[in-house]
């Protein structure tokens, strides 16, 4: 895809990427983006300082976030834009998640050194950055230790879902997020559903007050998405899009800015948020 100027799927420190808020938004610019959402992980804490960042330099940040979810349709992911960071259902649903996220880290860490893989918790914290510690920053810790070549070996042999380091993590069920999400202001948008596999339960998501679509997203195919297009018609649905970001080395999603989201996308989510477009 052609490169745009709208990435509405971004991660930073504050979860999982390599890059702080404000380095983001640094990058965004010298990219050429004029809006960007930063969606990180069940948090909200880097919102703020990318907020800042931008303050006068043209460039809309628009205070997000991608929230887990599970339920009996299996392992997913909603964005939630334009989300009040105060709001009391949203925080206090990310704060439980974020407190069984460190426990979590946590107990994988014991089960490591069990199996003879020592980590230190703190230097596992330093990798994280922020508040949200999850798998990735593990993975990095047992490369950096020597106890695996690369993050994803890592995954396939110790932490990945059913390995012997593995533990299950908190999860809301679709309806909670997706009320969470829109009892903040917020726009509740469902995540690379193609990706996931789900494009058949859109309907039932939309009765529960799905308001759009990640259509534009690195691995979606062109027919992919105009599938995901026509549900949106539809059902009248936002298109939304971005690239995943993670880190410079795309070992996870892809380059900032480098999926083309249509700059109607923002205006969709305004217009849904009841902003000034």
């Amino acid at each position: 895809m052609s490169r745009g100027r709208v990435d509405l799927h971004i991660h930073s420190t504050a979860s999982d990427g390599v890059l702080s808020p404000s380095q983001v938004v640094h990058t965004a610019l010298r990219l050429g983006l004029t809006t960007i959402a930063l969606t990180d992980h069940d948090t909200l804490a880097g919102i703020a300082e990318a907020q800042q960042a931008a303050e006068g330099t043209g460039l809309e940040v628009i205070p997000g976030v991608e929230i887990n979810s599970e339920g009996e349709w299996g392992d997913l992911h909603f964005l939630g834009y334009y989300v009040d960071p105060e709001a009391p259902v949203l925080r206090q649903r990310l704060e439980a998640m974020r407190e069984a996220r460190l426990s979590r880290a946590r107990r994988m860490i014991e089960r490591l050194a069990q199996m003879g893989m020592p980590l230190d918790w703190e230097e596992v914290r330093a990798l994280a950055g922020g508040e949200s510690v999850g798998r990735p920053h593990i993975a990095r810790a047992l490369v950096n230790r020597g106890y695996v070549t690369s993050t994803q070996e890592a995954f396939d042999r110790f932490i990945g879902n059913g390995g012997p380091a593995y533990v299950p993590r908190l999860r809301l069920t679709p309806p909670e997020v997706i009320d969470a999400i829109r009892q903040a202001g917020g726009v509740a948008v469902l995540a690379h559903p193609a990706y996931s596999g789900v494009m058949d339960r859109i309907p039932e998501f939309v009765a529960l007050g799905l308001q759009g679509l990640e259509v534009y997203y690195p691995e979606h195919s062109p027919e992919e998405v105009e599938t995901l297009l026509s549900l949106c018609r539809r059902y009248g649905l936002v298109a939304t899009g971005g690239s995943d970001f993670h880190s410079p080395d795309a070992d996870e999603g892809a380059p900032l800015g480098s999926v083309f989201v249509p700059e109607e996308a923002v205006e969709g989510l305004k217009r849904l948020a009841g902003r000034p477009e």
